[in-house]
């Protein structure tokens, strides 16, 4: 029995349950399409995928060749028109994938499934929860977050992770296929800044050498509760994110390790803090799987009346570090030049733009599905819809924007790291420097409205008008 074992975001032969179950059934066809819908420009005129994000796809896939002893096959095209192709040439008897939550992905799914005449299984690979296993339904799925973790802890269990499949080399003769470059896929290669609090690269490998470092060797994720909201330097999260994006390694396999570390090493509060993030990424899911492309809707899920800006010169200057804000500006360049920004930073970043600028938080969200190398489209969209108050959280939240900067930047340390041109600047001024004098601007080597940019809004005036709105 052939079946076609079709990859998408789960790049792992860990913890995989599609491939595991049309391992022990038959041989194995092993396929992954690099989809170019995936990498056009969107409705705002930048790419779904940008080039960061596309490189470390392109490593993880070929990570995942190595991991099935050359046996993956690598197509570029519409998974509809490639896969009933193969069906057809490798006399496949079977497909076996793993489900996702969102529209364009179901849609694909969909188109799949009416391309052929074989049994299709799908199986759900990419929550820390199986959906069977949930004490609701999805349509039952609680409106607040705490609900759903306190009945899913009290009545549900973590399923062991599936055991590593080992492929044979391939029996067939067929054409394996070239892994793309970016630059196969339209797109401008960029080299990462060499600033990045990490260097990311794709693949299973690369996934589990960091998850034993900021467990077992560094035990970072001892302090992780108390850390997690830092700005520079390596091990102040996890950073797992990006591969649990690509499913280069599963939300099963990281709780299992927890599960060790609290034998072999400690149990403490940060141990539950990093199963707790993982359950607010399944309840992310869950959310999107419940209310479909509300999710993507101005109004979000509570189907609100918004009336939001589309000032595309205002965008921009967000989009580039250039509002004025420098704990805004900093993160932003952060994210434009290594496609990651921490967890404080996202939060920060979104509220601007959705609460502060007004501006409609969908063209937020795409651009941090083009940027962030770890970008998750339930996880991310879900939080702009959370920021921009349409998402599970029915109050009227912003951030404080100076207040989240003196709290998480008090010295002006990350500011300066991201714009040197107010790397003389003293912390008093480093938050706000367009409040310092001509004198002490001369005396800090920095001129606000050349060197760096004159706040775009009044902070305390956009509060008001944020309240206002209700």
């Amino acid at each position: 029995m052939r079946i076609l074992v079709w990859f998408r975001n789960d790049l792992r032969t860990n913890d995989h349950e599609s491939l595991f179950r049309a391992a022990q059934l038959g041989e194995v066809i092993p396929l992954y399409c690099f989809d170019l819908r995936h990498f056009e420009n969107t409705e705002y005129g930048f790419p779904k995928t940008g080039a960061i994000r596309a490189a470390f796809l392109i490593e993880s896939v070929a990570e995942l060749r190595r991991q099935l002893n050359n046996s993956l096959i690598v197509r570029i095209g519409k998974p509809e028109e490639v896969i009933p192709e193969l069906v057809q040439e490798l006399d496949i008897d079977a497909i076996h994938y793993h489900a996702e939550a969102t529209d364009e992905e179901l849609r694909v799914e969909m188109a799949v499934k009416e391309s052929v005449n074989i049994p299709v299984n799908v199986f759900y690979g990419h929550t820390l929860y199986h959906p069977d296993d949930l004490p609701f339904g999805i349509a039952e799925l609680p409106g607040v977050f705490t609900t759903f973790r306190k009945q899913t802890e009290k009545k549900c269990r973590v399923r062991k992770p599936y055991s590593k499949v080992q492929i044979a080399k391939r029996a067939f003769e067929i054409e394996m296929g070239k892994i793309p470059s970016v630059e196969d896929l339209g797109l401008e290669s960029h080299i990462p800044d060499n600033r990045s609090v990490l260097t990311f690269k794709g693949g299973e490998r690369e996934a589990e050498s960091r998850m034993a470092h900021y467990f077992f060797e560094s035990k970072s994720v001892s302090n992780y509760k108390f850390t997690r909201n830092g700005l520079l330097g390596a091990n102040y999260s996890s950073k797992l994110s990006p591969w649990l994006a690509h499913g280069c390694i599963s939300a099963r396999t990281v709780y299992d390790e927890l599960e060790k570390y609290e034998i072999e090493v400690e149990k403490n509060v940060s141990i539950y803090w990093m199963k707790f993030e993982l359950m607010w990424r399944d309840y992310f899911r869950f959310s999107a799987m419940r209310f479909g492309n509300k999710l993507f809707k101005p109004g979000g899920i509570q189907n609100k009346k918004l009336v939001k800006k589309t000032d595309k010169t205002l965008f921009y200057r967000w989009v580039n570090g250039e509002t004025g804000i420098p704990f805004i500006d900093a993160n932003m360049r952060e994210l434009n030049l290594t496609g990651f920004m921490s967890n404080r930073g996202r939060q920060n970043t979104a509220s601007f733009l959705a609460q502060n600028l007004d501006i409609d938080w969908r063209w937020g969200a795409a651009w941090f599905e083009s940027k962030l190398i770890d970008y998750d489209v339930c996880s991310n969209w879900g939080n702009w819809a959370y920021n921009a108050t349409v998402g599970h959280d029915p109050r009227n939240r912003y951030f404080n924007i100076l207040n989240q900067a003196d709290n998480y930047d008090s010295n002006g340390k990350y500011v300066r790291f991201w714009i040197p041109e107010l790397k003389h600047v003293p912390a008093e001024f480093v938050h706000q420097p367009h409040t310092m004098s001509i004198d002490q601007q001369a005396l800090f080597d920095v001129e606000i409205g050349k060197d760096y940019p004159e706040p775009i809004i009044n902070l305390e005036e956009s509060y008001r008008q944020i309240r206002d709105r209700g």
